[in-house]
């Protein structure tokens, strides 16, 4: 049965399909049937990218480690909710986003798996949740029936903010009053400054650079809730990962090595490679805030995924009410199985 756009975004959204629409398992994955009959396996990866930004796949193309491996680039993504929903549909055939709103997505009934982790955060990279200086939110309890500029609904900084007023000791309705408003990432501040917003979340170079400009204070920060922790995965298709099993063993491994180049070079050595990349595709996009990156903040050595950094969204959304964890066990959640580094069980 295939899933519309429609039934996607109700299910990153926590609202349950109707039932009948079961992942496919990839456990089968080049398996149960013999190359005799097999259609050839595609060697052509089509993915969404972001503007001024490289991601693990692109760097490991540049880098050679995808062989034979072509990247299809068909457009930028808008979200990691976005992302991963075209891939469902079969408009690309790798996506990343949140963990949370991955497991939202299977829960409803997609059949995607997560290979490996793509970002995170860590003592460099991170994001607080700002107020203006003269705000009366003092503590995190405060947060509670504030609104609260983020980038989209289901998201990583929407979850972390639940989760946070949960264990200030806030139940959970209190928890679900903070108001989560979407705005562009680029404007943020300036809505947090003009008062169109009581909070908004912050990370990377437009939280270094305002708070430069002064005038504004964290509350906390998602680093201190999750210390080193690997947030987001890419996924695909199962159906995907059965037909094309060398396919996406050659992706993840060539991935997973980029990323362990990025883990173990200088950053200036990195900045300089985005830079060539990004010069190189020819996108018509500012690269400017290359300068300021400091890792993808990806905790495992290859971006192997670890239980816990699904667990805590799968407790979190099942306690919540908001997904049935009967609907996204986390064996059906991601496997390591095509990364070469070290597994976690």
């Amino acid at each position: 049965m295939t899933l519309s756009r429609r039934a996607l975004a109700a299910g990153i959204g926590g609202v349950a399909l109707a039932a009948g629409l079961g992942a496919t398992g990839i456990a089968a994955a080049g398996e149960g049937r013999g190359r005799a009959g097999r259609r050839p396996q595609t060697r052509t990866i089509r993915y969404q990218g972001s503007a001024g930004v490289v991601t693990p796949l692109e760097l490991a193309a540049t880098l050679g480690y995808l062989a034979d491996v072509r990247l299809e680039w068909i457009g930028n993504s808008t979200s990691g909710p976005q992302d991963i929903q075209a891939t469902v549909t079969g408009d690309t055939d790798i996506g990343g986003a949140f963990n949370g709103a991955i497991i939202r997505l299977v829960a409803a009934g997609a059949p995607i798996t997560s290979l490996f982790g793509y970002y995170g955060i860590d003592a460099k990279v991170w994001s607080g949740y700002y107020v203006r200086t003269d705000s009366p939110v003092r503590t995190v309890r405060d947060l509670a029936g504030r609104t609260v500029g983020a980038n989209t609904l289901g998201g990583q900084a929407e979850d972390v903010l639940r989760m946070r007023l949960r264990s200030a000791g806030l139940g959970q309705d209190v928890a679900q009053s903070a108001q989560i408003v979407v705005v562009p990432p680029v404007s943020a501040e300036q809505a947090l400054r003009s008062g169109q917003l009581d909070v908004a979340v912050l990370g990377g170079v437009l939280r270094d650079t305002a708070l430069r400009r002064g005038g504004i204070r964290p509350v906390f920060n998602d680093y201190q809730v999750l210390g080193t922790f690997t947030c987001g995965c890419q996924v695909m298709r199962n159906d995907f990962i059965h037909d094309n099993p060398d396919t996406v063993r050659t992706v993840v491994a060539g991935v997973a090595r980029a990323i362990a180049w990025s883990q173990t070079r200088p950053v200036r050595q990195v900045i300089d490679r985005f830079e060539r990349i990004v010069r190189a595709r020819k996108r018509t996009e500012d690269a400017a805030a290359l300068q300021f990156w400091k890792g993808y903040g990806i905790a495992r050595r290859g971006g192997v995924i670890t239980p816990r950094e699904l667990s805590v969204w799968l407790d979190r959304l099942s306690d919540s009410g908001i997904v049935d964890r009967r609907d996204a066990p986390l064996d059906r959640l991601y496997t390591n199985r095509f990364n070469p580094y070290p597994g976690v069980a």
